[in-house]
């Protein structure tokens, strides 16, 4: 919170999953079915596979992270639909080595 200057309005990952593809065109797939879901609003995407993205930052490690609010009649009246998730999509490569440290 201290980064946010105590708004807990900006926390984006207070809940995260990821997901696991064999391929990038399994990825690619799965971030377009994301995108073109009504009951899904996407915030931010961070996209480390970006051939332009420093990898150097991240000690080489890439993946995309979506951050999304599903927003359907049962998550209003829950009152959940402004929570904000993270969904890590990642190359099984990539989840091997995250698991081995």
């Amino acid at each position: 919170l201290r980064s946010y200057r105590q708004d807990v309005s900006c926390l984006l990952d207070v809940c995260r999953q990821h997901m696991v593809f064999e391929t990038v065109d399994d990825l690619e797939e799965c971030v377009k079915a994301i995108e073109s879901d009504d009951d899904v609003v996407v915030v931010r995407v961070k996209n480390r596979m970006d051939v332009d993205y420093n990898s150097a930052s991240s000690a080489g490690y890439r993946d995309v992270a979506i951050n999304l609010r599903v927003e359907t009649e049962e998550t209003r009246g829950l009152g959940l639909a402004g929570h904000v998730c993270e969904l890590q999509l990642q190359l099984e490569e990539f989840a091997r080595l995250r698991n081995n440290d």
